[in-house]
């Protein structure tokens, strides 16, 4: 297995692009970008945008990863609003909303947590991709019995191949790459998003583009700090404490895999292995994809989802 190289992968993202690499063209149609399902309500909590779709009997939190807005769940938006409540966040510092000052990770939790609380959401289902994953993973154990269930579409309590990082180690990395990443230009920053689309985020090229235009509407300087933030952290010690079940989808492209040299199989006993402890824990293979799972195979994924959902 070649670990570093796979390392390179999940840290891509993370360094600014090449200052010859050039930034994407503006495009005149972004499939992404149009809306075509309106929320019935929406509102900020704590500088975090939530819109409510829906008027079902579960509330589903639908938590977006690094740099991406709500726009990113649309189809699962249409999916599931018929059957339940389907709350979309878009955090702080993303999709072309202002940063908040100090950690933006904690400032998350409070936000997810007074959206539960104000809301009285009995039991809710948490649904996080990415960064949004490794939040859902934190609220289920902080929260308790409060929590329903919580899905994790390729994020990790702990960021890969940083797990044998020495605690006193793990907050100077982070910082380290929360300043290279700070450091990027905003022409740097669409152009490394639009290659960090193209190799790691989605199979297609097309949708890879379209994907890099929205993202890059982020602010640079607050994915940097969201970044740092998961780096600094590893969660596996409370993950004993998650009293609800967990779901955690692993995307798998054979392409990748061929350069990574870590087959399906092994990808999959590496993500269990991350989450030991998780009383209640389902690992599902989503093939055909890249990070953006949902994005590359929205069917297999709302129909793990569904399943996921008639366990609960």
């Amino acid at each position: 297995m070649k670990a570093s190289l796979l390392f390179t992968l999940l840290v891509a993202s993370a360094v600014p692009a090449l200052a010859q690499t050039a930034a994407p063209a503006p495009a005149t149609q972004n499939r992404f970008a149009a809306v075509t399902v309106l929320p019935e309500r929406h509102f900020e909590l704590q500088g975090m945008l939530v819109e409510r779709y829906g008027s079902g009997r579960q509330a589903l939190i639908l938590i977006p990863g690094l740099a991406s807005g709500g726009w990113v769940w649309q189809e699962t938006v249409r999916q599931f609003a018929g059957s339940h409540t389907v709350y979309v966040v878009t955090l702080p510092g993303f999709d072309g909303r202002p940063a908040v000052a100090g950690d933006p990770f904690d400032a998350a939790k409070a936000a997810l947590t007074q959206l539960i609380e104000s809301n009285r959401l009995v039991k809710p289902v948490l649904v996080g991709h990415s960064v949004g994953a490794t939040l859902s993973i934190a609220l289920a154990q902080d929260l308790g019995s409060r929590i329903g269930g919580a899905v994790a579409i390729d994020g990790l309590p702990v960021f890969p191949r940083t797990e044998d990082t020495p605690p006193e180690q793990r907050g100077a990395m982070a910082e380290n790459m929360r300043q290279r990443m700070a450091a990027a230009t905003p022409q740097a920053f669409a152009a490394q998003q639009r290659q960090y689309m193209r190799t790691i985020g989605v199979v297609d090229m097309g949708k890879a583009d379209d994907l890099a235009q929205l993202t890059a509407r982020s602010d640079p300087a607050a994915a940097a700090a969201y970044v740092g933030a998961v780096l600094a952290r590893d969660l596996r010690a409370g993950l004993p404490k998650i009293q609800a079940p967990v779901m955690l989808m692993a995307p798998t492209y054979g392409p990748d895999a061929a350069a990574t040299g870590m087959s399906a199989g092994e990808k999959l006993a590496y993500y269990r292995e991350l989450m030991t402890g998780t009383p209640k824990l389902e690992v599902v293979q989503i093939d055909n994809a890249r990070h953006f799972a949902m994005i590359d195979q929205p069917g297999a994924v709302h129909d793990a989802l569904r399943r996921f959902l008639k366990t609960l």
